[in-house]
């Protein structure tokens, strides 16, 4: 059965159910975004609203002691589309994307970091970023599968956390699409889920998804 012939799609318009199928069908898990310590809520936001423009649908979150509350008015809502996946420590947060069968690479400005716009593609790969002063930890550096960085030819040494993660994830989604091939899309079963739990988001008061009384 198609997915827009599913039941559920009763409880919405039949534009948004299709804006819904088609925005699906552009997501991925190929790749993903995780944030360590950004403290900020505008940048927080900001790159929730980035991941949610390029179609990397989990971001995970490593609070090390900070809060974490985006801007609602920087991210329009897009949080709400995305999987957020929140850890304590470093060393889970990696632990956990490594057995999700990510390479894990953080940003990093050094002699041994991989300009963005090369890195290697054949596997999952997890984009890892510090906070707005110190960037990455060195625990994190330890753990990390390598590192890359965002090639600059001004004066500056360094971007803001969610500019560099917004270019990042523009290079790497990019080309991860043409070297993955279907690899890179949802699953089937994967999509359906998706859509469920997005339909959840804009059922009309009162009403229920078929088969979850």
């Amino acid at each position: 059965m198609a997915l827009e012939d599913r039941p559920y799609w009763s409880l919405l318009t039949e534009r948004r159910a299709r804006r819904l199928v088609a925005n699906v069908r552009r997501r991925t898990r190929y790749v993903t975004v995780a944030l360590e310590a950004v403290h900020d809520g505008h940048n927080q936001a900001a790159v929730l609203r980035s991941a949610d423009a390029f179609g990397i649908q989990d971001v995970t979150v490593i609070r090390r002691d900070t809060r974490f509350k985006p801007s609602r008015g920087v991210t329009q809502g897009a949080d709400r589309w995305l999987t957020l996946h929140a850890f304590e420590h470093t060393a889970d947060a990696i632990a956990a994307l490594r057995a999700r069968g990510y390479r894990v690479l953080a940003s990093h400005l050094s002699e041994n970091a991989a300009q963005v716009d090369a890195v290697d593609l054949t596997a999952p790969i997890a984009l890892l970023f510090g906070n707005e002063h110190e960037g990455v930890s060195d625990e994190a550096l330890a753990l990390a599968d390598g590192a890359f960085q965002v090639p600059m030819v001004g004066f500056v040494q360094s971007m803001n956390v969610s500019v560099a993660a917004a270019v990042a994830m523009f290079h790497v989604t990019r080309r991860a699409r043409r070297t993955a091939g279907s690899r890179y899309r949802l699953s089937r079963s994967a999509q359906r889920e998706l859509l469920r739990a997005w339909v959840a988001l804009h059922r009309p008061r009162g009403r229920t998804l078929p088969g979850a009384e």
